[in-house]
């Protein structure tokens, strides 16, 4: 009997309310990356984000207990290994508000991509390689429906320049991802990825809601 693994879906959105943050697992509290992560969970929580992760150590923990300390929401999608001793697998201090267990590495990866309207990618290892390139992949495919990516961290940009200039990136996968040096960037480029959503959409922008409920011929 084949088993079906379902992949991602297009679909259309609108505006940025489920982040999914991946990274290392390999680091402790003390390393910065972890720091780094903790505060842009932060951020995202205090401004009404879901944060998502994969339920693991490193970056997912410290995604969780940023998310967590601003009051937010959060959801990990995880797998339990039996016989993978290189997957970290479950982590018990990473504790989400609700968790969707997977049956394999694969449906885990396709889950966290599934429930996220954009993706924020942190230094990592061989498996956050495969959940960027997955998610960029998905990108490409679903280009003008296409979720936004976010490559966290000045080393991306040494990273896709020798990409680009070794594979055949098109000029749409080349549209689909932004990078974010630091939070301060990564704060300008979510209000800029939302305006570009609302604007696929045809929504108004607040400011434009603002001034209809301002104005008095708009009342009933």
């Amino acid at each position: 009997m084949k088993k079906q693994i379902k992949i991602p879906e297009v679909k259309v959105h609108c505006g940025i309310k489920y982040v999914a943050l991946f990274g290392s697992a390999d680091i402790d509290r003390n390393h910065p990356l972890y720091q780094e992560a903790f505060g842009v969970a932060r951020y995202l929580a205090y401004h009404d984000k879901v944060v998502i992760n994969g339920g693991g150590p490193g970056v997912m923990a410290a995604a969780t207990e940023g998310a967590e300390s601003a009051g937010g929401e959060t959801l990990a999608v995880t797998f339990y290994p039996v016989d993978m001793p290189e997957f970290e697998g479950r982590y018990s201090q990473n504790n989400v508000d609700k968790e969707i267990k997977t049956a394999n590495y694969i449906e885990r990866m396709f889950g966290l991509i599934d429930r996220a309207d954009a993706f924020i990618i942190f230094q990592g290892g061989t498996g956050t390689l495969s959940e960027w390139a997955t998610a960029w992949l998905l990108g490409h495919l679903y280009y003008g429906n296409h979720k936004p990516i976010i490559l966290y961290g000045a080393f991306w940009e040494k990273v896709m320049r020798v990409i680009n200039e070794n594979f055949f990136i098109g000029e749409k996968e080349r549209q689909v991802y932004r990078i974010a040096r630091n939070e301060e960037e990564l704060i300008v480029l979510l209000n800029e990825l939302e305006a570009e959503l609302r604007d696929r959409c045809h929504l108004p922008t607040p400011e434009q809601l603002v001034a209809k409920d301002a104005d008095p011929h708009t009342q009933e």
